[in-house]
């Protein structure tokens, strides 16, 4: 078979007639209103990014276990204020 008999022997998926494309529909964006959570957020350590059930309250910063909590310690305000700006916290350190 040549190609030429191919393309006569194919049938069309949709004819013209019946398959039309709305051109008049449009997307759209619909939000969905939601109550907030009941469930509090998460809160993960600054340092490893672990669940975090410990927060320093000197400095703010949340920690998983007692290593990072002797890493907290030693860091200078300024690295302290940093990890709390990655986090979005504000800063109240002294």
């Amino acid at each position: 078979m040549s190609t030429e008999e191919q393309r006569i022997e194919q049938k069309p998926v949709f004819k013209q007639s019946s398959f039309q494309i709305n051109k008049s529909a449009k997307k759209k964006c619909v939000s969905i209103n939601a109550p907030p959570s009941f469930k509090p957020p998460e809160k993960f350590s600054d340092l490893s990014g672990l669940p975090a059930p410990y927060t320093d309250p000197q400095t703010r910063l949340r920690f998983a276990n007692k290593d990072e909590y002797a890493t907290i310690i030693d860091l200078p305000m300024d690295i302290t204020a940093g990890y709390l700006a990655i986090r979005g916290a504000t800063s109240i350190v002294g």
